[in-house]
């Protein structure tokens, strides 16, 4: 409930296209909101952020209540802003995802350590599962990323020089051309063929691949009332058996179901968090 309107749950998101992603909200705001009547809850709003600087300062200053992110956006606002795990979100029947690094088969690189003095396309700085783990990744196995303005530019020998290639689709072709010697996405991209086409996987190799992380995290503001926190998370459990949430599941990002954070989950959600400091620090 945002300050000044207790009746009002609020429900945010980051965006670049806040016309889109409002008809990917409502519908399950919509549906939230009648069920949680019994604590106070009469109304829902969508407020969109332009960035997480943005999201972290509305979660400070409970504008916003509760949102929906990735694992490593959700607990980089945490960090900003307080906000808690309140559910995890299973998307498309996946509930956990990883970082898959790969060269082109051709390729000399075996491992993560032949990458020192090589050049490796990620996707964006948003992205938990082509930035943010593979550069924890890289420092763990002791390497360190080291961002290049082009493809073209020269890493030092000692460090892997990464560039951000903006789609997964982007990352393939940078590898399958040699624009680059190393591509990293997700387990759910690698096998998808709109990121990584048929055609191109089978001239790829597999070189390392991550632990798994949450696919989704279902926030909520440090400050929240406990009995709203309670019902919002009883409603949301329930979403998944309920035909009549079905359609508005499927509009929020292809929501299969929501899942409790059990101490496992928690544990990867810190290590997530730890790595995020070490990249801040050491990375960028």
């Amino acid at each position: 409930m945002a300050s000044g309107a207790s009746s009002v749950l609020v429900l945010g998101r980051i965006s670049d296209d806040p016309k889109a992603h409002y008809q990917q909200l409502q519908p399950l705001l919509d549906y939230v909101v009648p069920r949680m009547r019994d604590v106070g809850i009469s109304e829902g709003r969508i407020l969109m952020a332009r960035d997480a600087q943005q999201m972290a300062s509305y979660l400070r200053r409970g504008r916003v209540d509760w949102l929906t992110e990735t694992a490593g956006t959700a607990m980089a606002l945490g960090q900003r802003s307080g906000a808690q795990p309140l559910l995890l979100t299973e998307r498309s029947g996946v509930r956990e995802y990883g970082s898959v690094f790969f060269v082109h088969r051709d390729s000399g690189i075996r491992d993560l350590s032949d990458l020192r003095g090589r050049t490796l396309a990620m996707q964006s700085v948003l992205s938990t599962s082509a930035y943010l783990v593979p550069a924890m990744e890289l420092l763990e196995h002791g390497l360190r990323p080291e961002i290049l303005l082009t493809p073209q530019d020269e890493p030092s020998a000692e460090s892997v020089g990464y560039v951000f290639a903006r789609s997964e689709l982007n990352i393939s072709t940078y590898v399958h051309k040699g624009v680059v010697d190393a591509g990293v996405v997700s387990s759910i991209d690698w096998e998808q063929e709109r990121s990584v086409p048929v055609a191109f996987r089978r001239d790829f190799r597999v070189i390392h691949r991550t632990g798994l992380y949450p696919r989704g995290v279902e926030m909520v503001r440090a400050d929240l009332d406990p009995r709203v926190r309670q019902r919002l998370q009883e409603v949301l459990l329930q979403a998944a058996g309920d035909p009549d949430a079905a359609p508005a599941l499927e509009k929020f990002f292809g929501t299969s179901g929501f899942h409790p954070v059990d101490a496992d989950t928690r544990h990867r959600l810190e290590r997530l968090k730890a790595g995020l400091v070490r990249v801040r620090m050491e990375v960028e």
